[in-house]
């Protein structure tokens, strides 16, 4: 019996059926990223079902110097939970891990293990009248284990931050199978490195996220969702100081969303049309919560806002959605875009990030250049503009083949974003994470002493590479090209 003989009879006898399997049909479709960009192969797929289990496991790996994938809900978008295409690693799921171990309203804080879904999150805080202030288009599939790893954003970043500042503890198990146990929130803790922080946004490569305990906030009282018209992105840029100004920590989000994007949903989803009247080069989506109790004065909040904007002449027209129904119609219609943008043809998408005070300016500049050196080609940018993150999406000439054209002027198309992102500051991975579609690109451009830093910690807590290998962390011989 070789050593892969004997370490698939050994991962079967530790987790059992129900653990451990082989079935290619099960395991089919986790080989697969969700865009679909990345296909790979695995000697088996583990499902453990405690934190002891996947300790267990991990050292039986590392025994055996077989590489691990760990994988949450498969939803990420930089091919960050995907195997390669050896055939040698193995899938460690983490979705029979779905306990909330606590959750306590008091203190606002949850502790949950790593396969909870983040939908299902939010269902059990809103049963104690609280919630979890981090939201995405995946909440059905995301796990709260690919949450922290990936340092997940979404749309109330500009209010609460991104993943990280919702994790109070963390529970992760390390490459030789030991189990770091940092869960107890602790306002004020100075033993050394903050270690949990080293974890988080790691996707994988340094340890395996077991549990997470998250931090809760009361349930609103009211929210108010708004549809803005506007001439410009400079025009949405005054708006949100505006706003920032007026409202303050009512401000939960806003986003822009350019007339073409608009124009896509529309012809993409039945039934769907403008909020606004008229045509309007740029849009706003924006949302104010209250606290419980304060609802009429949030309405008029809104309306006093929107009031003065108007006379500033930074809107053409808005409308304040006038139920639940009309707000999340609102934002779906921002949550569409990029399916209605793959329904017209291929597209090289990229998730950057510049200082929030010059993101108007920054895509105001590129997207015509990136028209004029790729003619055919259409520059759409759309998101989170009070982050300074936004997606910057090129989409193909007409009558490209998809498929063929990502990789050849579409590859080009990226590394010159890449390239103009850098020299203006910014980050060619906001919140998407790297993965492996963005390793080669952040060896290029990374800068230098990060990087060597990356590679050490990496050495460090991973000495023989077992944990996610080909993901996030450039060799030191990579990058040297575009």
């Amino acid at each position: 019996m070789d050593n892969a003989d004997l370490f698939l009879a050994e991962a079967a006898d530790l987790l059992g059926e129900r653990g451990f399997t082989r079935d290619r049909e099960i395991i089919e479709p986790w080989l697969t990223d969700w865009r679909g960009r990345f296909k790979g192969e695995a000697l088996g797929m583990a499902s453990p079902a405690s934190t002891e289990e996947v300790a267990t496991f991990v050292r039986l790996c590392a025994r055996h110097s077989v590489p691990i994938v760990p994988q949450g809900g498969n939803s990420g978008m930089s091919g960050g939970a995907t195997p390669d295409a050896s055939g040698t690693t193995v899938l460690l799921s983490l979705r029979r891990m779905n306990r909330i171990r606590s959750l306590d309203n008091d203190a606002g804080e949850v502790t949950c293990e790593a396969g909870v879904i983040l939908q299902d999150l939010h269902e059990a805080a809103e049963e104690r009248r609280l919630r979890f202030p981090l939201t995405l288009g995946g909440k059905g599939s995301a796990t709260v284990g690919g949450l922290v790893s990936t340092n997940a954003g979404g749309t109330q970043v500009l209010r609460h931050g991104t993943m990280r500042n919702q994790v109070l503890g963390l529970e992760a198990v390390m490459a030789d199978g030991s189990v770091l146990d940092t869960l107890t929130p602790l306002k004020k803790d100075n033993r050394g490195f903050d270690l949990k922080q080293v974890l988080i946004g790691s996707e994988g490569t340094l340890g395996i996220v077991t549990a997470a305990t998250l931090r809760l906030l009361p349930e609103i009282g009211e929210r108010k969702v708004i549809w803005v018209g506007q001439n410009s992105l400079q025009d949405a840029r005054r708006l949100l100081l505006h706003f920032q100004n007026l409202a303050g920590d009512s401000l939960e989000g806003f986003e822009v969303i350019p007339a073409h994007s608009l124009a896509a949903v529309i012809d993409h989803l039945p039934y769907a049309r403008s909020p606004v009247e008229g045509k309007h080069a740029w849009h706003a989506l924006i949302e104010l919560t209250s606290k419980a109790g304060e609802t009429e004065a949030l309405g008029a909040l809104a309306e006093e806002i929107l009031g003065k904007a108007l006379d500033l002449g930074i809107l053409n027209d808005a409308v304040i959605a006038a139920n639940e129904t009309q707000a999340e119609d609102f934002w779906l219609l921002r949550e569409s875009i990029a399916p209605a943008e793959r329904a017209i043809g291929p597209a090289m998408q990229h998730d950057i990030s510049v200082s929030v005070s010059r993101m108007a300016d920054f895509v105001d500049e590129i997207s015509p250049t990136i028209e004029k050196r790729f003619p055919g080609t259409k520059a759409v940018a759309f998101g989170h503009l009070g982050d300074g993150n936004v997606h910057f999406h090129v989409l193909a000439p007409s009558g490209s083949t998809g498929g063929e054209w990502e990789h050849t002027q579409g590859k080009e198309i990226s590394s010159y974003v890449h390239d103009l992102v850098t020299e203006w500051g910014g980050s060619i991975s906001a919140e998407h994470g790297i993965g492996q579609i963005k390793r080669t690109e952040l060896g290029r451009l990374g800068d230098p002493v990060a990087l060597a830093l990356m590679r050490s910690i990496k050495q460090a807590l991973d000495p023989n590479g077992l944990l996610n290998p080909g993901k996030l962390v450039p060799l030191a011989q990579e990058g040297s090209t575009p």
